[in-house]
């Protein structure tokens, strides 16, 4: 190559800017790193070593680190996070993927009985250090069992912290602090954003995480950064919506659509349910006055009626309109041809600003 084309090349590379990373690629980075990182991070499940996970989000990790560091596992959830759990309280940092949210379920009871307790049972004597993945929600066209939004009942049980991400970057960042948190984090994952890509520097990414953490992969206290902090993702001044996961995006689509009609609508991701951020979040409702919630599951007895509820009682005196919410109906979810019907999408939230008790 001629020097003209090697400087030009260079010049290239140096305007080029962050390359567009899936949102399944920062999930596998943030494992790969975190294993890097520390030797006591392994990673186990159904199908997750030599087929790289149904979603290929564990793709190329047993090549590099081996099988006594990323294996697969029988179909039995209940032993994988059981097994977990006495990895975690021995001093390793398990990461379990459950494959799909409702499969899950059969390790609810030791997830609510021993996972989210043993911390408390032994006085705090006994950490445990471990992450529970569940790709979740809908979006893709899948059964029964494929699809629920299940967060609700991991919200409802004291000593789990609950993490959603709705964006590739927060995918990397909130992942890597889901690891090197020492409780027990359960890591909703929404599936319909797996092939979703943004422009993300992930050197950048873990540049940051390491000037946070100081470089040691584990065991330091979770950054605020991402972890129990929300995000104002789009600045407005006239109502807000609340959204995490899978209904950030439909949330900035509306939005964007509302400007369009001459309001101005704030959007907060939560990013995490647990911990809760109601400092962010009632910051922007006081601000705007107006606020809807927006969350793709069931609404009865779910973590928007808590949402709702925090907000009601926190800003009260600055509302202009009672808190309204978008979300999935009370019906268990439907065949993959009608679930557009059943997903909170635009023109539903745009039905719900416009009963906001506006003046005009």
């Amino acid at each position: 190559m001629s020097t003209v084309a090697e400087a030009a090349a260079a010049r290239a590379a140096a305007t080029a800017g962050p390359e567009p990373v899936t949102f399944a690629k920062a999930l596998t980075t943030a494992m790969a790193d975190a294993m890097r990182a520390d030797d006591g991070v392994v990673v186990f499940g159904e199908d997750v070593a030599k087929l790289g996970g149904v979603f290929r989000v564990t793709d190329g990790l047993m090549a590099e680190f081996g099988e006594l560091r990323c294996f697969d596992t029988p179909l039995a959830e209940s032993g994988i996070v059981g097994m977990a759990l006495g990895m975690a309280m021995n001093g390793l940092r398990p990461v379990v993927e459950m494959q799909f949210d409702a499969f899950a379920y059969p390790a609810f009871e030791q997830i609510a009985s021993h996972v989210a307790k043993m911390h408390n049972r032994t006085r705090g004597r006994v950490t445990v250090p471990m992450v529970i993945r569940v790709p979740y929600a809908g979006g893709i066209g899948g059964v029964e069992h494929h699809c629920d939004s299940s967060e609700a009942y991991y919200a409802h049980t004291p000593g789990l912290k609950v993490f959603t991400p709705s964006s590739v970057a927060d995918a990397y960042r909130l992942l890597r602090e889901a690891i090197a948190c020492d409780d027990p984090v359960v890591f909703m994952e929404p599936k319909k954003l797996y092939w979703s890509k943004d422009a993300v520097d992930l050197e950048a990414l873990r540049a940051e995480y390491d000037s946070a953490f100081g470089g040691t992969g584990s065991g330091g206290t979770v950054s605020p950064k991402a972890a129990g902090r929300a995000a104002v993702v789009r600045p407005g001044t006239d109502a807000t919506i609340i959204a995490y996961g899978p209904a950030v995006p439909p949330a900035l689509a509306a939005a964007e659509a509302a400007s369009a009609e001459g309001r101005s609508v704030e959007v907060v991701d939560l990013r995490t349910i647990v911990p809760f951020d109601d400092e962010t979040v009632c910051e922007s409702v006081r601000k705007t006055g107006r606020a809807v919630v927006v969350a793709e599951a069931q609404g009865f007895a779910s973590v928007a009626s808590e949402i709702t509820a925090r907000v009601q009682e926190r800003c009260f005196h600055s509302l202009a309109a009672p808190v309204r919410r978008v979300t999935g109906f009370d019906i268990p979810f439907p065949p993959p041809k009608f679930e557009h019907w059943y997903l909170p999408g635009v023109d539903r939230i745009l039905d719900t600003l416009d009963e906001l008790q506006w003046e005009d």
